[in-house]
């Protein structure tokens, strides 16, 4: 298969019930074993180069409840950056729509909460971090051309 041909599976409303079955899943094990389990991500290129997983916890702009999702992150000192790519599909995963609305976040790390706000980088911010991303998790570049939207990186910062 072309790297860069987007596999028609993806437009599968399939595909995004699983995303979600899946992150749930992740979610509780990751809390029942503080992070041993779902705390790092084996698939795609995670198999060869497991990537690190957090846990971000946005509040829903629709209901007003905690809305929690499992998402490869990056350390950048007292930052945490993560990409709201879900695998290239073409709309923005409900986290990110969730930050836009209240940018206040909980970011969990093997049992370990840190109370952040989440912005979108700049287009100069995600230049530099896209390269490090990308070498962190190699499917970024993969998304990224599987989609015509730009996937947006997100910084969490200490609240301040």
């Amino acid at each position: 298969m072309d790297g860069d041909k987007r596999p028609d599976q993806l437009d599968s409303p399939v595909v995004a019930k699983l995303i979600k079955v899946g992150s749930r899943l992740n979610t509780r094990l990751y809390r029942a074993t503080g992070g041993r389990l779902g705390g790092t991500w084996r698939v795609g290129a995670g198999l060869r180069k497991p990537a690190p997983v957090c846990l971000l916890t946005t509040i829903g702009r629709k209901s007003g409840e905690p809305r929690t999702a499992p998402l490869i992150y990056l350390a950048d000192g007292d930052r945490f950056v993560v990409v709201a790519s879900q695998g290239g599909l073409p709309k923005h995963p409900a986290w990110y729509l969730n930050l836009q609305a209240n940018p206040d976040v909980v970011v969990e790390v093997k049992g370990t909460r840190h109370e952040l706000t989440a912005r979108t980088a700049s287009a100069e911010e995600k230049a530099q971090l896209w390269p490090r991303l990308v070498d962190l998790y190699a499917d970024f570049e993969t998304y990224d051309a599987w989609t015509d939207r730009e996937i947006p990186v997100v910084i969490c910062e200490p609240r301040g």
